[in-house]
């Protein structure tokens, strides 16, 4: 069967805006940037027209050289060659960079964000900003953030609300945020390798999971767990992180130069998301896959004691409550 896979020439489609860089006087470099996607990835299939776009600002004398597939190790491994000044750039997940700074913790809150236009703001916006003078203590900061879409609940049985859930054993990435919001829901965590997932859920050891469209598809489960539930529950997005040593000793020129072809590598990521969402959903629907619409309001509900625990934290509480002013004024 056909997975879903954006094109590179989607990516490539989309246009970069003239520039008003003079790229004559700027000395040659070639930044290296190691990550652990797979090179159909969408956010690697990004970096790789960055790489091409950086190339043809700069008059060649910016360079992106990219190691993906866990060459130089995972995250943790990564991280530490940007600290080490041995790397220049690598990806991080949210939940990756809570390690070294707690604010990235309130994404694994349920339903922190109201809209997309709000996960955006927050992101890109004032919030978002401030979250990556936090990690530069660190050694590192971030410099672009990607959208990984929006995790929900897909089972073998239909789940309209919460009720729906009570007694069902859930497979998730377990933390104590998530086993503390399935149980909220009535239903149990199970910590099962993504590989063997298809597997438990064909034998009945879990009754369901939860990631985003496009994971539910390459995975193959639409074939074993028929519904997906639509009630969105996580955004975590995506960093680019850039080593502290890497970004002083850059160039203004070179710096502008970098973030405009970051700005539109953020643009082009979310375009074809959306498009790959979209294909997801037509793919799985294609293999018998019923997509549920729900009202989100009780899932909410049943999560706020979660929320109070988040709030009356004193590193947490705040951030959260940035969030939420940054959805003030916003269309939802």
């Amino acid at each position: 069967m056909k997975r879903t896979k954006i094109s590179k020439q989607l990516l490539l489609a989309l246009p970069l805006v003239a520039t008003a860089f003079s790229s004559a006087a700027m000395d040659k470099i070639t930044l290296k940037l190691a990550h652990n996607l797979d090179t159909s990835h969408i956010v690697h299939q990004t970096w790789a027209q960055m790489a091409k776009d950086l190339n043809e600002e700069s008059g060649g004398k910016m360079k992106l050289r990219i190691y993906p597939g866990g060459q130089m190790g995972g995250p943790r491994e990564t991280l530490e060659l940007l600290q080490n000044g041995a790397l220049d750039m690598t990806k991080a997940m949210a939940n990756e960079l809570e390690a070294f700074t707690p604010a990235y913790s309130i994404y694994s809150l349920p339903y922190l964000f109201h809209s997309d236009a709000h996960f955006n703001a927050v992101i890109h916006g004032p919030v978002g900003q401030a979250m990556t003078e936090e990690t530069k203590a660190k050694g590192f900061f971030p410099v672009a953030a990607y959208v990984g879409g929006t995790r929900s609940f897909y089972s073998k049985k239909p789940i309209h609300s919460p009720a729906d859930m009570k007694g069902m054993k859930f497979r998730v990435i377990v933390t104590p945020t998530t086993i503390k919001f399935i149980e909220l829901l009535g239903a149990s965590p199970v910590s099962i390798p993504l590989g063997e997932v298809y597997t438990a859920l064909q034998q009945g050891v879990i009754d369901g999971a939860e990631n985003n469209e496009p994971s539910y598809v390459q995975t193959r489960h639409e074939e074993v767990a028929k519904y997906y539930t639509e009630n969105q529950h996580t955004s975590v997005p995506d960093y680019l992180v850039i080593s502290n040593k890497t970004w002083d000793r850059l160039s203004d020129e070179q710096k502008a130069v970098l973030e405009k072809v970051l700005k539109k590598s953020e643009t082009e990521q979310a375009k074809a998301w959306n498009i790959m969402v979209a294909e997801s959903v037509k793919e799985a629907e294609k293999e018998g896959a019923t997509f549920i619409k729900v009202d989100k309001e009780p899932f909410r509900k049943a999560l706020q004691p979660l929320y109070d625990e988040f709030k009356k934290d004193p590193v947490r509480g705040p951030w959260i409550a940035q969030v939420e002013n940054a959805a003030k004024g916003l269309a939802q």
